[in-house]
């Protein structure tokens, strides 16, 4: 099973409390954090692999588990699958405002299409649930940006979203969970060939 975890940074923007959580780390993670210049991007690095150790010791997984991160603006996602050898990828994004000419050139026509033709009020929170569904499946690939986005695409049956198509290379099949999550601006998508994907997120508090 594919589980999900989600925490909310701020308390982190404080120097003190994000030494402390910094102090936590490996030695890799403290150096790649300390090289960021910007607080919230200090926060992030730091957050989202504090909150991967707490998973760890909450769920009693080790280091062979697959799993994957993400983040965007206050908050961090975390998501890995129990079982051996299947692909996992996440993402996590504050929405902002629909910028048509971001997904005509990154969606397919069928998706630009299905955004144009939403309510105005609609196209934002559309236009993030399509980026986060589409970025989860090129983390799942572990290709990430290298993966044309234009060669897989969105769609959804039954109000589940499903992948219409993806290139051949990748003949397994893939799942996914979307999260909409209460009093928060976040939309987040978890895409797996683990099949059985928990429909919902844990909290962590800092």
């Amino acid at each position: 099973m594919v589980k999900t975890w989600m925490a909310e940074i701020s308390p982190l923007y404080q120097e003190e409390r994000w030494k402390a959580e910094m102090e936590r780390l490996p030695q890799w993670r403290k150096e790649k954090a300390a090289r960021l210049s910007d607080p919230e991007a200090k926060a992030q690095s730091v957050a989202v692999w504090r909150l991967w150790q707490e998973v760890q010791k909450k769920e009693g997984v080790g280091e062979e588990v697959v799993f994957n991160l993400s983040h965007s603006g206050n908050y961090v996602l975390c998501a890995f699958s129990d079982r051996p050898r299947e692909e996992v990828g996440c993402d996590i994004e504050v929405v902002k405002t629909y910028l048509p000419r971001i997904a005509k050139r990154f969606f397919t026509d069928a998706e630009y299409r299905r955004l144009e033709e939403a309510d105005k009020g609609e196209q934002s929170d559309l236009f993030f649930r399509h980026w986060v569904l589409k970025e989860s499946f090129m983390k799942a690939t572990r290709l990430g940006t290298r993966l044309d986005t234009r060669s897989f695409e969105i769609e959804w049956e039954k109000g589940m979203p499903k992948l219409a198509k993806k290139p051949e290379q990748f003949s397994r099949e893939y799942a996914y969970r979307e999260f909409f999550l209460d009093h928060t601006e976040v939309r987040a998508a978890v895409c797996s060939t683990d099949r059985e994907i928990r429909n919902k997120i844990e909290i962590y508090v800092f």
